[in-house]
């Protein structure tokens, strides 16, 4: 028998996915007050698979954590949308590639 290691946070459905691999998945329940540590973790992970792929599947998934870590914290994602709308009306977004490279006071 074949064992790979993980000890990662995984979406919900993973398991079924496994067993429907004919594949036997050994999990645990992360503690609430551990959850957002472990989101974070994933966060990361997310973050550098879309760094290496620029692929739009790794940009949904980091959005899918963000989504989660939103919950845990019980910030309604309206909130948050609404947060990035005002701040893109304020300083805009990153369209237009600008690097601020110093600011001088005379």
């Amino acid at each position: 028998m074949q064992t790979v290691h993980h000890d990662k946070l995984v979406r919900d459905l993973i398991p079924e996915v496994i067993r429907a691999a004919c594949k036997t998945p050994v999990c645990r329940t992360i503690p609430p007050a551990d959850m957002l540590s472990a989101l974070d973790a994933k966060l990361s992970e997310e973050v550098h698979e879309y760094q290496e792929s620029h692929c739009v599947e790794e940009m949904a998934d980091i959005l899918e954590v963000l989504h989660g870590i939103a919950f845990h914290m019980q910030i309604p994602w309206d909130d948050i949308e609404n947060e990035r709308r005002s701040k893109r009306a304020e300083r805009g977004g990153f369209e237009k590639g600008i690097c601020l490279i110093e600011v001088r006071s005379d």
